[in-house]
């Protein structure tokens, strides 16, 4: 069963000289209103929608303050983040620093990814998948979620 709040697809995208954005048409009525940007896993970037941001909040508030990985966790995800809404052209204005973290210039890939939409660089993603490539590794990482 598809859900409304699903994410999927690849979509080849170019950041202009502005560090403009241009979201994939299927995904904006998803992002209607505000969403939040954040560095994530693997040196990409993550759209969150607000459900998917204050679910990630609550589990972050929940670990011990007192532990220096969740001082470091929430400094990394929540002070480098940013709120955004789309533009009228369905654009999102990326800052200069998620995209020099992220390598962000010129071609992107924007991939759904179920409850989030990461934004790759084109190089980082082509690295990142190659895994894909292989059939065998494919093969493994399927069936070790029993399918």
């Amino acid at each position: 069963m598809s859900s409304d709040n699903e994410f999927v697809g690849l979509y080849r995208h170019q950041i202009d000289d502005k560090g403009r954005l241009a979201v994939p048409s299927k995904m904006r009525a998803q992002l209607a209103g505000a969403f939040h940007v954040a560095e994530w896993l693997d040196t990409c970037l993550a759209i969150l929608p607000d459900g998917e941001w204050d679910r990630i909040t609550a589990r972050i508030a929940a670990l011990p303050m007192t532990d220096p990985r969740t001082r470091a966790l929430e400094r990394r995800l929540f002070g480098n983040a940013v709120r955004l809404e789309l533009d009228r052209q369905g654009r999102i204005l990326l800052p200069q620093h998620l995209r020099e973290f992220a390598g962000l210039d010129g071609e992107v890939v924007v991939v759904g990814l179920q409850n989030r939409v990461e934004i790759w660089s084109k190089g980082r993603w082509d690295a990142q998948s190659a895994v894909l490539d292989d059939e065998s590794a494919f093969a493994e990482l399927v069936s070790g979620i029993g399918i």
